[in-house]
C-alpha cells in the first residue's frame, strides 16, 4: 500500500457507519480500505482533483469524503435514507474536508441531477441481492452512463462480463478492474455467521457521450 493510499485509509478511519441499516437497500459500510483503494486509482487517472465528483447511494459518506479529500471542484452525495445523510454529514465533521459535499436526499437510479463535463462517478451499489431488488446494480450503472464521463463501481466477484456488455450497449468501455474485498459484519437476522468476507470487483469505466 502506498504511502498517500495509506494516509487516506487512516482519515477515513474516523467515518462511522449506519446506526440501523436497512437490509431492503443492502446498506453495507464501505471498509475505509477499500474507499482509498477506488479513490487513490481514481486520483492517479486524474478523475479526482478540478473534476466534479458525485457519489451514488452514498451512505454515510465513505466514498465522497474519500474524494474530497483529493482536491475535486465538487462532490455530491446522493442517498434515499435521511438517517444515513445525517449521519453523512457527521463524517463529515469529523473527516474536516477542505471541499464541501454537497448532501442530496434522493433514488440514486434517478437523481435531479444534469451532466456536466469532467464528472466522475464514484459508487458501491447494492449488489441486488435482496428479493425484489434484483439487478439494482444495473440501474446505478445506467444511471453512470447518463451523468459521467467516468466511473468507479463495487461489483460481486465474477460481474466482469455484465459490466462490460452493460457498458458496451451504452457506448462505454471498461478501462480497468481490480478486485477487492468486503467485510460483511453480522447486522440482519438472516446473517448466519459473525462476519463474512465477500469477494468483490472494481470497474472503471468511460462512457462516451458522442452526440
Amino acid at each position: 500500500m502506498t504511502e498517500t493510499r495509506r494516509r487516506l485509509a487512516q482519515e477515513l478511519g474516523v467515518v462511522v457507519g449506519f446506526e440501523e441499516p436497512r437490509a431492503g437497500l443492502e446498506q453495507y459500510h464501505t471498509p475505509a480500505e477499500l474507499a482509498a483503494h477506488i479513490v487513490h486509482v481514481a486520483d492517479l487517472q486524474g478523475d479526482v482533483e478540478g473534476r466534479t465528483v458525485v457519489d451514488l447511494g452514498s451512505g454515510t459518506g465513505m466514498l465522497s469524503l474519500g474524494a474530497a479529500l483529493r482536491g475535486p471542484d465538487l462532490v455530491v452525495g446522493v442517498e434515499l435514507d435521511p438517517a444515513a445523510l445525517a449521519t453523512a454529514r457527521e463524517n463529515e465533521r469529523r473527516v474536516g474536508t477542505r471541499t464541501d459535499v454537497e448532501w442530496v436526499r434522493a433514488d440514486a437510479t434517478d437523481p435531479p441531477l444534469r451532466r456536466r463535463e469532467r464528472t466522475t462517478v464514484l459508487m458501491n451499489p447494492p449488489f441486488g441481492a435482496q428479493r425484489g431488488n434484483e439487478h439494482a446494480d444495473r440501474a446505478f450503472l445506467a444511471t453512470a452512463a447518463r451523468l459521467a464521463d467516468v466511473s468507479y463501481s463495487v461489483h460481486n466477484a465474477g460481474s466482469r462480463e455484465f459490466v462490460e456488455a452493460f457498458a458496451a450497449d451504452e457506448g462505454g468501455e471498461v478501462t480497468h478492474a481490480f478486485r477487492a474485498e468486503l467485510e460483511l459484519p453480522h447486522q440482519f437476522e438472516f446473517h448466519s455467521e459473525a462476519e463474512r468476507v465477500l469477494d468483490a470487483e472494481v470497474f472503471r469505466i468511460e462512457w462516451s457521450h458522442d452526440a
